[in-house]
């Protein structure tokens, strides 16, 4: 079943970009993960407040303060949809490595999703 993407998007063809299930997933986890706590209206607890770490110091501890509150915004936010392995940062530079191993509850794929955060940018 196809979902809109996110961002949204034209396609190639002109019409509303779509993708599948797979790329779904990773685009709620990047929504859970670049949403702060309190921006969205009625869903004041949504969110992980990441954004606002990028402007701290780059180190172990910001790398392990930073596990905590991903794997919990997405057990909470995203627990009925996947299941977590594990979610690794690492402290590169100017910037944070984000990974995250899940396995997706409807057909049980073990899944992968990767980001990097920086002062300057998110990709």
């Amino acid at each position: 079943m196809p979902h809109l993407d996110h961002p949204w998007h034209i396609d190639a063809t002109g019409r509303t970009a779509q993708t599948d299930e797979a790329g779904h997933l990773r685009d709620l986890i990047e929504q859970v993960l670049f949403t702060a706590p309190g921006e969205r209206v009625m869903r004041p607890d949504f969110g992980s407040g990441l954004l606002g770490l990028v402007f701290e110091p780059n180190s172990s501890t910001l790398a392990a303060t930073t596990q905590v509150l991903v794997q919990g915004a997405l057990q909470q936010h995203l627990g009925h949809l996947i299941a977590l392995r594990a979610v690794n940062v690492e402290p590169v530079d100017a910037r944070l490595e984000v990974t995250v191993q899940y396995v997706v509850l409807r057909d049980r794929s073990a899944q992968e999703a990767r980001f990097d955060f920086s002062a300057g940018s998110v990709s």
